[in-house]
């Protein structure tokens, strides 16, 4: 199934029609009747609401905790192999390349400590080989506090340094692009780290700039940054121009929410263009970071952030 379309130029109506799609696909009514749901009646908006719910009381297994810290349901055999059939079907499961040549700006969504450095090697390795980029590569993190797995996890790696999540990126910035300093570096610690921001940008040889950047929080007296945040973030740092291509780097399994949360904050806002690719695990890298492994409720945790996603999306797009 397609993702809503993501070129620059794409209409409301032509969004909507793309979320409807999606969300009205064979493989999520299968899911939904699979898991006792009836399908929601109404309209999109309806329909869109009633799977929030229906998602919440069956396929969230964090609970408000972090990703890590979610549970991991025990499902029979047929289930798991109808998951992964869905997520398969639904653009979650399968990296698949670049669209075009050439864009205004490459995109990293930062993420779990092995993410940050899998991401980052990726983005390198397009920006040299695959998809030339005029303006700059743009690291997106914040200060969310690595846990102690995370931090086990670079040290057995041999990355040492890392207190939080844009840290990690930073490494990895540093490793897949070959750069020691940035040139440049601002930001304000404020008093707490979900106000604090930090901006560093490299200068690797032969490649365009890379910027690296920790979003404070939209909501500082409730939560972290998120990935909203942080594509907000960047974009008042930059000059987004109407129909700038932008291609965005995160792991296949978040490449449908984070697809649509880029066209809510930055697509329609700017008329930019969106691309979304998620990270090849086939591809070698600078460091040899562990796959991590996904399972049915992982991929049912994250077909529901694609659904609140697309609901989010297509509240912006209702409201005119």
């Amino acid at each position: 199934m397609a993702l809503p379309a993501g070129a620059a130029g794409t209409t409301r109506a032509e969004l909507t029609a793309g979320v409807r799609a999606w969300v009205d696909s064979p493989p999520m009514r299968t899911l939904v009747g699979h898991f006792g749901g009836d399908w929601p009646a109404g309209d999109l908006s309806a329909v869109l609401a009633g799977l929030d719910d229906f998602s919440a009381r069956h396929w969230d297994f964090r609970g408000g905790r972090e990703r890590p810290d979610a549970r991991e349901p025990a499902f029979d055999p047929a289930t798991v192999g109808l998951v992964l059939d869905a997520a398969t079907a639904l653009g979650l499961v399968r990296a698949v390349p670049p669209t075009l040549p050439r864009y205004a700006h490459l995109l990293v969504l930062g993420g779990l400590a092995h993410a940050c450095l899998r991401r980052t090697a990726y983005a390198a390795h397009l920006a040299r080989t695959v998809a030339g980029v005029d303006g700059e590569v743009a690291v997106l993190g914040s200060f969310r506090a690595l846990s102690p797995v995370e931090s086990r996890m670079l040290a057995d790696l041999g990355v040492h340094g890392c207190a939080t999540e844009v840290d990690a990126l930073d490494a990895g910035v540093r490793v897949a692009f070959g750069v020691d300093a940035p040139s440049e570096e601002i930001g304000e610690d404020a008093d707490h780290p979900h106000r604090a921001w930090s901006s560093r940008t490299y200068r690797p040889a032969g490649l365009p700039p890379v910027r690296v950047l920790a979003a404070p929080s939209g909501e500082p007296d409730l939560r972290r940054a998120h990935t909203a945040d942080t594509q907000r973030f960047w974009a008042g740092h930059v000059r987004l121009r109407q129909g700038d291509p932008v291609l965005m780097v995160t792991a296949p399994i978040y490449v449908p929410f984070q697809h649509c949360d880029a066209l809510r904050t930055l697509a329609v806002p700017f008329g930019c263009g969106i691309d979304t690719v998620g990270v090849d695990p086939a591809l070698d890298t600078p460091v040899r970071v562990p796959e991590p492994t996904l399972t049915a409720g992982r991929y049912l945790q994250e077909i529901r952030s694609a659904l609140r996603s697309m609901r989010a999306l297509h509240g912006l797009l209702a409201a005119g």
